[in-house]
C-alpha cells in the first residue's frame, strides 16, 4: 500500500488539530507536544524528564481529552506494589470464583508520575505492557486495548529516595523529552488565564482515528539509504569511545518507525535525512549508557548524538532520486 497525497493531507491536517487542540491547556510548548503525538501514533511512550510544575500532567490529561481516551494517573511512591498498577485477582465469596479488578494500568493514556520513586519491584510492572501492550495476572494475560501510551515523568534535580530506571525500562521509551519552563510570552498568557475558570480541552477525534493514523503511517516510504543511515548512526553510538552501551535494535526500530510517522505529519509520503536528525536525540540519547570518566567530564548523551550526527554523513539528494 502506498499513501496518496489525500491520505496525507489528512492525516497532516489532523496531526495539527491535535496538537493546537492540547496547547490550550500546554502554552508554547508545540514542539514538545508534536513529539508526544508522534510516539502515541507510533506506538510509543514518552518520558519526561522535568522539575516540578511545568505541566506534565496537564499534558497527559490534554491529550486523552482530546482522543476521547481513558486517562489514568498513578503516583509512584516507595511502597507501591506491582499489583497497584497492573490489578489484582480478589475472590468473590458469592460466587465462589476469583474476579480480576483491573488496574489505573488498563487505559489509553496512563501519567506515571515520579516514576523512580518506586521500587525497581514495582518499576517492572510496567516491562511487559510497555512492550506486549498486555498484562499478565495469575497466569492469564489481558490486552490494555489500542491506542496505549505511558507518559511517566521524572525529576532530573532532586535524586534523595529515587531508585534509577534501569536499562531494559529506559529502552521501552520510545522519546526522552522535557517540558521546560515556558517562554515570557507563555507565561503572561498562563497569568493571564487563572483569572478564569480553568481551561477545558474539548474531545475531537475518536480512538479509532489515531488507530487509522498509526496504520497509515506504517505505509510511508522509507528509502533504504534512509535505513542505512538510521544504521550508521546506531553503529557509531556503539562504538563512541565515551558510551560504555549503545543504541539496541528496539531503539533502531523505533527511530525509523517514529521518522516515517514525522515525515506524514509534515506533509510528506516519505521519509528523509532531516527527519532522522530531528528525532534522534530524543529516540536515542536516553539509551546510551556512558563510562563514568566521561560523566565525570561533564559529556553528556545528547553531546554524543550530535557530534555522531555531525560525523554521519546523510544520504544525498542525488541518492535519494
Amino acid at each position: 500500500m502506498t499513501v496518496t497525497e489525500a491520505q496525507a493531507s489528512w492525516f497532516t491536517s489532523t496531526f495539527n488539530a491535535l496538537v493546537e487542540n492540547v496547547e490550550l491547556a500546554v502554552l508554547g510548548k508545540r514542539q514538545v507536544v508534536e513529539l508526544a503525538f508522534c510516539a502515541m501514533i507510533s506506538e510509543g511512550h514518552l518520558l519526561l524528564e522535568d522539575v516540578p510544575g511545568t505541566g506534565k500532567t496537564s499534558l497527559a490529561r490534554a491529550m486523552a481529552q482530546t482522543v476521547k481516551g481513558v486517562g489514568t494517573r498513578i503516583q509512584f511512591t516507595p511502597d507501591l506494589l506491582p499489583g497497584d498498577v497492573t490489578g489484582i485477582t480478589v475472590f468473590d465469596q458469592k460466587r465462589g470464583t476469583f474476579e480480576f479488578h483491573q488496574g489505573p494500568i488498563f487505559a489509553n493514556v496512563v501519567l506515571a508520575d515520579e516514576i523512580n520513586r518506586a521500587s525497581p519491584k514495582t518499576q517492572s510492572a510496567l516491562l511487559e505492557v510497555m512492550e506486549e501492550a498486555q498484562v499478565t495476572v495469575d497466569g492469564v494475560s489481558r490486552k490494555v486495548g489500542m491506542p496505549f501510551m505511558v507518559i511517566a515523568t521524572q525529576n532530573p534535580v532532586e535524586q534523595a529516595g529515587t531508585y534509577s530506571l534501569p536499562e531494559a525500562q529506559l529502552d521501552r521509551f520510545m522519546m526522552r523529552t522535557s517540558l521546560g519552563y515556558p517562554d515570557h510570552g507563555a507565561t503572561l498568557r498562563i497569568l493571564e488565564s487563572t483569572r478564569n475558570q480553568k481551561v477545558v480541552v474539548p474531545p475531537l477525534v475518536e480512538l479509532q482515528t489515531i488507530v487509522a493514523m498509526a496504520g497509515l503511517a506504517r505505509e510511508v516510504y522509507q528509502n533504504p539509504l534512509v535505513l542505512d543511515y538510521i544504521a550508521r548512526i546506531v553503529d557509531a553510538t556503539r562504538n563512541a569511545t565515551q558510551v560504555r552501551l549503545g543504541v539496541s535494535v528496539r531503539g533502531a526500530m523505533a527511530l525509523a518507525k517514529a521518522a516515517r510517522t514525522w515525515a506524514l505529519a509534515h506533509g510528506r509520503t516519505y521519509v528523509t535525512p532531516d527527519d532522522v536528525k530531528m528525532l534522534a536525540e530524543p529516540i536515542l540519547a536516553h539509551r546510551l549508557i556512558l563510562d563514568p570518566e566521561a560523566e565525570f567530564d561533564g559529556v553528556t548523551a545528547t553531546a554524543i548524538i550530535g557530534q555522531i550526527l555531525l560525523d554521519t554523513p546523510p544520504p544525498s539528494q542525488r541518492d535519494l532520486g
